[in-house]
């Protein structure tokens, strides 16, 4: 079965997810440090817990993270998705 190429709406909503500083050190620290909740996001990218708490829904709508409820905490991944853009991030940043 081949894969299924996205259309330029489908990429939109993936780039637009990258479109801010914090989003990108979010996306780089979850690629270090997998399974953190949003206090040890906020600690590790220098944020408070209101803006960290906006840009990861926005990442997760983005398809680019993760959330998983343990209890009442919420543990972030990296999606596949994710995974790709932060190949493509490191790649961009060290050229």
């Amino acid at each position: 079965m081949g894969k299924r190429v996205k259309t330029a709406k489908q990429m939109e909503r993936h780039l637009k997810g990258l479109a801010n500083h914090w989003r990108l050190l979010i996306l780089l620290l979850l690629s270090e440090k997998q399974s953190l909740n949003l206090i040890l996001i906020a600690e590790g990218v220098g944020g408070n817990m209101k803006t960290i708490a906006e840009h990861t829904r926005k990442l997760a709508q983005a398809g680019l993270i993760e959330k998983r409820y343990r209890g009442r905490m919420v543990i972030h991944n990296l999606s596949p998705y994710g995974e790709h853009f932060v190949k493509f991030i490191k790649a961009f940043q060290n050229y």
